[in-house]
């Protein structure tokens, strides 16, 4: 867990400095592991990509890690990101209207209920 005012930094970050180097690999070693590209390896640790579910499946088995330890340090990288760029002062809250019912709802399939935004 992040210490409040600490930003998150690029997965790609953490996977060099805290699995790759200890461990001693190379890029293209590690690639190999994981099936991909060295390149596409390079674009992740050089910040120029972010990871894909897919690849969080791949760094969790290569790792013994999970696949949402990879995405949620994403998740964690990206909103940071979005909240330093995104202006929101503008944006007005919707209120939803008392007359609407709090039951639940489908729609396409999914279950939501509207009060707490829940898709089930």
């Amino acid at each position: 867990m992040l210490k409040q005012g600490m930003k998150p930094v690029h997965p790609g970050q953490v996977l060099k400095n805290l699995y790759m180097e200890p461990l001693g690999l190379s890029q293209a070693d590690a690639a190999e592991n994981l099936g991909i590209a060295r390149k596409t390896l390079s674009m992740l640790l050089n910040e120029h990509q972010g990871i894909s579910a897919e690849m969080a499946l791949r760094l969790a088995k290569a790792f013994d890690t999970t696949p949402e330890l990879w995405m949620n340090m994403q998740r964690n990288y990206d909103l940071q990101n979005a909240k330093d760029k995104v202006k929101l002062g503008r944006i007005k809250i919707f209120r939803r209207p008392k007359k609407l019912p709090a039951e639940t709802v489908v729609l396409k399939g999914k279950t939501i209920t509207p009060a707490a935004n829940h898709v089930h």
